[in-house]
């Protein structure tokens, strides 16, 4: 395995082919162990990943300080090549619950000065409002971010889950390296506006549930009890006649996977890589057996024959049931 390399759009930083989300190792999965989490990254840094995705608000605060420990415990070389992608603006109250998002230049600052305590390192690589606040113009949120780039604290500014319009508003503000946004083989809604929008301006990507939330990971069973604290328990994908549909579309896949003598979830993330160079998966293993799974979407190439069998297989908009609850959706200005 070759670890590949590509750039966050023309102004970003050069990251490896794959990134590591580390929101699962901290919450709204189920039950985690912090030691495993540890090792994972350890095992993704030793591997040549050099993104680690995170926000000041999973978990409240439990990821940053966890990817702060993982740095601060990594080998000084793994540990310098590190880049660290932060998403911060999200609201939460002390039960967990979600009360919007907060865009206002003050807090953005805020935010960061908490951020940068709690992963312990002086600059945060790309910096992003998680959803935009429909109260705060972008244009403010971003000079906000563009001034943490001017004093050293930030390096570039980031984009999250946002439409083709605010993406040409924040652009015309200050250099965008990249915008995270979900994107994966049954979710594929950035095609048809978002994506050659950002490619015009020349803006990357950074692909956040490739594997669709386990759901096409190849591991994904009907009769799998979900713990209440795990988000896919409200999923709309993953209710009754949506999930039974949706497996159907992953035993389609799992026979292309199996031809070729790799993995449904390699498959699913080899898919992902194919779309462009511009674009960097983001691959959110919470151990390091599915890390190394992961990690060997690298070695698999699909032709153009793969290509139309994944395609027919698994056709865009195939999926059934929102990727979000419809409270959830409601805040995606990606989805407006």
């Amino acid at each position: 395995m070759t670890m590949r390399t590509r750039t966050l759009g023309t102004t970003g930083p050069r990251v490896s082919a794959l990134g590591l989300g580390c929101m699962g190792m901290s919450a709204l999965y189920g039950d985690t162990d912090r030691a495993e989490s540890i090792a994972t990254v350890h095992a993704a840094l030793e591997a040549g990943v050099t993104l680690l995705d995170t926000g000041d608000f999973y978990a409240m605060g439990h990821n940053e300080m966890l990817i702060g420990e993982a740095l601060r415990t990594a080998p000084p070389a793994r540990r310098e090549q590190a880049r660290t992608s932060v998403k911060f603006g999200a609201l939460r109250d002390p039960d967990g619950d979600w009360s919007g998002y907060d865009g206002r230049p003050a807090a953005v600052k805020n935010f960061a000065a908490y951020s940068l305590q709690r992963l312990g390192v002086d600059h945060i690589d790309v910096y992003r409002i998680a959803r935009l606040d429909p109260d705060v113009p972008i244009e403010e949120t971003v000079g906000a971010i563009s001034e943490l780039v001017e004093k050293g604290y930030v390096r570039h500014v980031g984009l999250s889950e946002v439409g083709a319009e605010t993406i040409r508003r924040a652009a015309a503000t200050a250099p965008i390296a990249d915008l995270q946004i979900e994107y994966s083989l049954v979710s594929r809604g950035i095609e048809q506006e978002i994506l050659p929008t950002t490619r015009e301006l020349g803006i990357g990507i950074t692909a956040y549930g490739v594997l669709s939330r386990g759901l096409i990971s190849g591991h994904f069973s009907r009769d799998r009890q979900l713990a209440a604290n795990d988000l896919r328990a409200h999923s709309p994908r993953f209710q009754g006649d949506n999930l039974r549909h949706n497996l159907n579309l992953v035993e389609a896949l799992r026979k292309i996977a199996e031809q070729k003598g790799v993995s449904v979830a390699q498959i699913a993330i080899g898919w992902v890589l194919s779309r462009g160079e511009d674009i960097v998966p983001l691959i959110g293993a919470r151990t390091r057996e599915r890390l190394t799974e992961s990690l060997g979407a690298l070695d698999v190439t699909l032709d153009a024959a793969d290509l139309a069998a994944i395609e027919q297989a698994v056709p865009a908009d195939a999926a059934a049931g929102d990727r979000y609850p419809t409270a959830q959706m409601a805040h995606l200005d990606s989805e407006r």
